[in-house]
């Protein structure tokens, strides 16, 4: 697995990865009362993501109700965010899985540098995904008091998933600082992306396009643009 520095400010960086394949297709999955919120969750990673094939809807659960049409609707809003979510978690999930790793790093970066600011951001990842587990854990026992109300709980299938997400999250981070081994290389291109934090929006997103183009990365730029607007 090879795994991006990506410059994103001054004396800031953010991991990114490209794979293809979905999380969870290893061995190693969740068992007992997970197993069943982590298939639902896969299950519905690959129906939100773009180019993914839809499943055609039955016609009579179209013509059901209001309520059900409703449902329907903020079910497809709900799993466009988790869609929008999944960049941002999927090098984790994969990380989890591997035993040793490839970092690529800017080339005016060393590697005892590029090391450490990788295992930053992986402790603070860990951190996060564990207080995040922590929360949505407690508001998915608390939206049991809502079984009692017919319909669907909403309430509780948005906390499955977030559980499901940062226990998964929070695995791949605690394995990329204590189990992987790393090797590093260094990377002109990426070196390159520092120029473009200081560009305007259509220069930098001509420059990006070429550092994607000469690392064969599709999603680069999409990748840079989002974390620069949240930061």
């Amino acid at each position: 697995m090879r795994v991006y520095l990506v410059p994103v400010g001054i004396e800031r960086y953010a991991l990114y990865c490209e794979v293809n394949d979905d999380p969870g297709e290893t061995a190693g999955r969740p068992r007992g009362f997970l197993r069943r919120w982590f298939d639902e969750f896969r299950e519905s990673i690959r129906q939100a993501e773009p180019g993914r094939r839809r499943r055609l809807p039955d016609p009579e659960r179209v013509s059901s109700s209001r309520f059900r049409r409703a449902w329907r609707w903020g079910r497809r809003r709900l799993m466009r965010w988790v869609a929008a979510s999944v960049a941002e978690q999927r090098l984790l999930w994969h990380l989890r899985r591997q035993s040793t790793s490839h970092l690529t790093h800017p080339d005016d970066l060393e590697p005892e540098a590029a090391e450490q600011a990788m295992r930053r951001i992986l402790q603070r990842d860990a951190d996060r995904h564990l207080f995040w587990l922590a929360f949505d854990a407690a508001g998915l026992t608390i939206s049991g008091v809502f079984a009692i109300i017919p319909g669907p709980n909403v309430l509780a299938y948005y906390f499955a998933f977030r559980v499901v997400g940062h226990y998964l999250s929070r695995r791949g981070a605690r394995q990329g600082l204590h189990r992987v081994e790393w090797r590093f290389d260094a990377s002109v291109p990426l070196a390159q992306l520092r120029q473009a934090l200081s560009l305007g929006p259509s220069e930098r997103r001509r420059l990006v396009r070429d550092v994607s183009s000469a690392l064969s990365l599709e999603r680069l730029t999409w990748f840079v643009e989002r974390t620069a607007r949240s930061t």
